[in-house]
């Protein structure tokens, strides 16, 4: 091909190997060469010849005859391949040609293999598939010869439109960005924060931290406690800001231990650097050399455990306030003592008024956000057994959020102290009992037709095209027996189980409200939460009736067994089939709801106040905060999303650790007699990944053990101890120089280091939008402070009036908003600047005091915010894209998982209990993954970008491809468990007919995962032609065909006439499952190229959309 001239269109992209061919125009080898001879001529030929094209009759070829040679050289087994002569069919003869007829008449339609067929057709439109293998299998030790076909074009305005429906709701609302909505939204926010502290606990909660902060504010106003406490009394104030009152008193109380001992820490730190500075008289000469190695060594180790140990956030900030404060204020060569206990004794102060204000003042003992969570599940509950209704994206989100929201109240219920009728082991039951009926509610389809609605034959139900779909495991003879159609068929499981069906809805939803009703009056809080006291509390005359309308749905259920019009085949009548997949799940959330109910009852009998202690494990409590330091810290969504990030690697770790050992070449015989499955994982073969089985595998080696130390001081949280280094040490150098020790200390610019060490995040930095607030938040707080000063020559009931003014919409902002470190900010520039005026009678003026505490406090804002964007910044949108990627490669992970537990097990090897509890685990894992996935995505908008505005159409259609990948699959597994695999029943023989197609259909699925997921984290193009999964699974259903068609026995016991009905059916969901999971796959790639874009045979093909 020339230089820049396109690629043919009569190009095939069809990589297949092939069996030596002879075309009729060609020259046989001598008859003297060798066998081997033979395939080396063959091999170069079809090499070196042209692809037939799709616009002219391909040539035709002769299928020569397999030499008997004997076995070949050693050395030659490297170019034939391991080619292994197939005991099957060519592929080309198990399906239909283009354009030929199918060649099928002497085997029956297969009973399993044809359910997918009709779904798979359009996914193979355009594809002109020649599969031919001529009789002969590419086996390659156990690894597969993928199919590539030409890309499917993409509507790219389809595409987007279909994309725009699976937004999250907060986009369609007004940007945040936009100039023409700020004012309409800051007026918003205000209506909001009214409202919330009139109508909502947020008021009592806001009293709670206002009063508080006041009463310290009030005490630094009193001449005789302000001479008491010195010139730094406002650390009173706030010591009440940052440990406020409005908390639970659980974690008001550790929160007031926590601050007291960082506090302390911080000042023993900072008292033995001004110790050995002063020591000797070279020490004195280089104090401030002495006192910035310690600084070094203390900042960067603090701002490293900062990040590790999320538990101790509150002592750690505490602490570096306090160093800083020892080593910065008032420096000097002399060093005064005193200053230690003007620091230490306000901070005690200040935290005795914030616990006693906690206690006394409407006391939460800490089951309050518990009740919350358990009710708002419950209410979702409710709403998703509203059946029937749409399959509404909407519904299936807000199921999931509820589903990650209760372990999250369950774990800030049991890590703080807490005073409650809830049992610590109750709750964590409750739990478990919920979500439960939330999975068993995901796995119901809605939109059903069985109560009425349309003919049956509708558009939304599926449509066979003629195709007999024969799930049964009888014979083909027992199929001609007359039966009944499928609109009689569907008429009678209408009029038998629809009535019992809608009664036991009812009754479960009912149940489910009085649950509610129960927890609530449990906790105490029904008359602020719910529900109406119309609603009776569970008792065992509910539980009674529930119990009663799922015995009449069962009794009622079998009574229709063996009707004559009910079809013998299933799966000939998916109309049928939808019914009964909607019967089974439903049914299955009624025993969840028993149990739940049960539950409950259980729990009513051990009523009483209690006192708990904490519960949580103490090795993880470590690495977690309560939910109000979570919001005071700032940077909730962030931290949420990379603290599940990191959980789902540390569980995916130890199942992608393990090597892969290739089968023995042609050794089929053997694996099957040592029970081992195509692609299993040896045992003792590990990987050279890092982590438990590599620890293993290394032995514990010093050499191993100190690059595993290295490495951890690879991540974030070096990153961060640096950043936060580089920035305090910067901004204290002054403060050690004579020629700038006087302003430096006369201005108190060691706020600004103060500033840093509050501001600095290990994750998010901040944004322009929240550079722009925080400091408009400490210019306004240095400002009011001043004016509370100057309005009256600092009569102390003017700067009352003035604090509690502008103080209790900026204690709002910081307790309760979405901007908890402006409004920080704003609290302790108000209180500083008004108090630092107060204690300073006189001189220096107010408004010098106010700009030079103001300046530093913008000084410390900008400096944080600017060295987190230059410094390994967060960008939202980056980190979207690699988080989509890493989910992709966790779905391929719990793929391959099911398909060798759930599928392809061999016989005593069944998934057990332990195996569902660890795949719900999982699930349950990778559902809260997509939650934070989208909270990800809506931090996108807060950004601001200069190439072009961030488009979130292809990366919202690609987590919900992926979102629906995942739910395929968990219904792959679910259905995997009520019949028995063809693979298991049909023996040795049928496995090694399988083991090649069965090995494609998989390694297509995770090839193309792979692949999309390195593209998505790389930010490169995709590869233009990707392995077929389509091709590789219609393969696999026709070699099906073929074995169950010669193993028509494969049932080894004789099942009940239910239990063949419900494996039928669910066979059914099975295989539609993986049929949609090929569906999904092709939606993934559309959308990753979307993204990145597409490699192609030209330059300007690489050229790709911004990323």
């Amino acid at each position: 091909m020339a230089d820049g001239e396109p690629p043919s269109t009569d190009f095939r992209p069809s990589i297949q190997l092939r069996a030596p061919t002879l075309r009729t125009d060609e020259a046989v080898p001598a008859a003297g060469s060798t066998p081997q001879d033979r395939i080396d001529s063959h091999r170069l030929r079809r090499l070196t010849r042209r692809a037939p094209t799709l616009g002219r009759q391909p040539p035709k070829h002769v299928k020569v005859r397999e030499p008997s040679f004997r076995q070949p050289a050693p050395g030659s087994s490297i170019y034939l391949g391991s080619y292994r002569k197939s005991p099957q069919r060519s592929r080309a003869s198990l399906g239909d040609s283009p354009g030929t007829p199918t060649p099928r008449d002497s085997v029956p339609p297969s009973p399993r293999a044809s359910i997918s067929h009709l779904q798979l057709e359009h996914l193979l439109q355009h594809v002109d598939v020649q599969l031919d293998t001529y009789g002969v299998e590419e086996f390659r030790d156990g690894f597969f010869d993928a199919s590539f076909f030409r890309p499917l074009p993409r509507d790219r305005p389809e595409m987007m439109r279909k994309a725009s429906e699976t937004l999250p709701a907060t986009f369609s609302e007004h940007h945040p960005l936009s100039l023409h909505n700020f004012l309409p939204e800051q007026w918003h926010e205000v209506v909001t924060f009214a409202r919330q502290i009139s109508s909502t606990r947020g008021g009592v909660k806001l009293s709670k931290s206002f009063l508080g902060y006041f009463i310290a504010y009030i005490i630094c106003l009193i001449p005789a406690s302000r001479n008491f406490l010195g010139h730094f009394s406002y650390i009173l104030a706030i010591s009440a800001i940052l440990n406020h009152a409005g908390r639970t008193v659980g974690s008001q109380i550790d929160g007031a231990l926590m601050t007291i001992i960082g506090t302390v820490a911080g000042l023993g730190w900072g008292s033995l650097a001004l110790y050995v500075s002063t020591s000797t008289a070279g020490a004195r000469l280089g104090y401030g050399g002495v006192l910035a190695a310690f600084l070094v060594l203390f900042s960067g180790t603090i701002s490293w455990l900062r990040c590790v140990y999320l538990r101790f956030f509150q002592a750690i900030i505490c602490t570096g306030i306090a160093m800083f404060f020892t080593n910065l204020a008032d420096t000097s060569q002399a060093v005064s003592w005193k200053k230690i206990f003007s620091y230490g004794i306000p901070w005690v102060l200040g935290q005795l008024i914030g616990l006693i204000v906690c206690i006394v003042v409407f006391p939460d003992a800490g089951s309050r956000p518990l009740a919350v969570a358990l009710h708002r599940s419950l209410q979702t509950v409710q709403g998703g057994l509203i059946l029937p209704r749409e399959d509404a994206p909407s519904t299936r989100r807000e199921l999931a959020w509820n589903f990650v929201n209760l372990s999250q109240a369950n774990r800030d219920f049991s890590i703080d102290i807490s005073i409650s009728r809830y049992l610590p082991k109750d709750i964590r039951s409750i739990r478990n009992q919920i979500q439960g009926v939330i999975r068993s509610i995901l796995a119901i389809k809605p939109d059903t037709a069985l109560f009425g609605g349309g003919d049956v034959f509708n558009a939304q139900l599926p449509h066979t095209g003629g195709v007999v779909l024969n799930l049964d495991s009888t014979s083909h003879e027992a199929s001609s027996v007359p039966q009944g159609t499928s609109a009689e068929a569907v008429r009678l499981v209408r009029e038998v189980l629809a009535e019992p069906t809608r009664v036991m809805i009812e009754s479960m939803s009912d149940a489910v409200a009085s649950a509610d009703a129960a927890l609530m009056d449990l906790s105490g809080y029904r008359r602020y939460l719910g529900p109406p006291s119309t609603i009776l509390a569970s008792n065992p005359v509910i539980l009674s009736r529930l119990m009663a309308n799922m015995d009449d749905f069962d009794k009622l259920d079998s009574s229709i067994i063996g009707h004559p019009k009910l079809p013998l085949t299933y799966a000939d009548h998916p109309e049928v089939v939808e019914l009964f997949l909607f019967l089974h799940p439903v049914r299955q959330a009624a025993d969840k709801v028993k149990i739940l109910v049960q539950t409950v009852i259980a729990m009513d009998k051990t009523r009483g106040w209690k006192f708990h202690l904490p519960s949580y494990p103490f090795t993880k409590s470590l690495l977690r905060a309560n939910a109000q330091v979570r919001h005071d810290r700032g940077g909730a969504t962030a931290g949420f999303y990379f603290a599940n990030r990191k959980q789902m690697e540390e569980t995916m770790q130890g199942m992608q650790s393990e090597a892969y050992v290739p089968l023995p070449r042609h050794d089929i015989t053997e694996v099957l007699d040592k029970k081992t499955s195509m692609g299993k994982n040896r045992d003792g073969c590990k990987g050279p990944d890092v982590g438990k089985n590599s620890e293993g595998a290394q032995g514990f080696t010093f050499r191993y053990r100190l690059w595993a130390l290295l490495h951890r001081f690879q991540g974030f949280e070096s990153r961060f101890a640096l950043k936060v280094t580089i920035v305090t040490v910067l901004l204290s150098i002054p403060a050690w120089l004579p020629q700038s020790t006087n302003w430096y200390n006369e201005n108190e610019v060691w706020w600004s280091v103060v500033t840093v060490w509050i501001m600095m995040h290990p994750h998010v930095g901040g944004n322009v939008q929240d550079l722009v607030a925080r400091t408009i938040c400490c210019i306004l707080g240095a400002v009011w402070g001043g004016f509370a000063y100057a309005a009256d020559n600092g009569n102390p009931y003017v700067m009352a009036v003035f604090a509690a003014l502008f103080m209790i919409p900026m204690l709002y902002r910081y307790t309760q908003s979405t901007h908890p470190r402006s409004g920080v900010m704003g609290c302790i520039s108000f209180t500083v600047v008004s108090l630092s005026a107060y204690n300073h009678t006189g001189s220096p003026r107010p408004f010098e005091i106010a700009w030079t505490r103001g300046t530093a406090f913008v000084v410390g804002v900008v400096a944080a915010v600017s060295v987190n964007w230059i410094l390994w910044p967060f960008v939202a949108r980056h980190e979207l894209r690699k988080s989509i990627s890493t989910m992709l490669l966790h779905t391929a992970i719990i793929y391959r998982g099911v398909v060798a537990r759930y599928i392809y097990y061999t016989e005593g090897d069944e998934p057990g209990s332990e195996d569902v509890a660890h795949s719900e685990m999982l699930e349950g894992r990778l559902r809260e993954g997509f939650v934070r996935i989208r909270e990800l995505m809506e931090l996108t908008r807060h950004e601001i970008r200069l190439r072009a505005p961030f488009d979130p159409l292809p990366y919202s259609a690609l987590i919900d491809a992926c979102e629906n990948f995942f739910e395929r699959l968990v219904e792959v597994r679910q259905s995997s468990l009520y019949f028995q695999p063809f693979m298991l029943a049909g023996g040795r023989e049928a496995t090694e007919m399988l083991i090649g197609v069965r090995r494609d259909a998989v390694a297509a699925i995770l090839m193309n995962l792979y692949i999309l997921a390195s593209a998505l984290r790389s930010g490169r193009p995709v590869p233009r032609y990707l392995p077929s999964a389509a091709a590789a699974r219609k393969r696999l259903l026709e070699r099906m065909e073929e074995a169950e068609a010669e193993h028509a026995s494969f049932e080894k016991e004789p099942r009940p006439e239910k239990g063949r009905r419900w494996a039928d059916v669910y066979q059914y969901a099975y295989s539609s499952a993986l049929a949609d999971i090929v569906e999904q796959l092709q939606q993934l790639q559309k959308y990753t190229k979307e993204i990145t874009g597409e490699v192609g045979f030209d330059a300007v093909d690489y050229l790709k959309p911004g990323i």
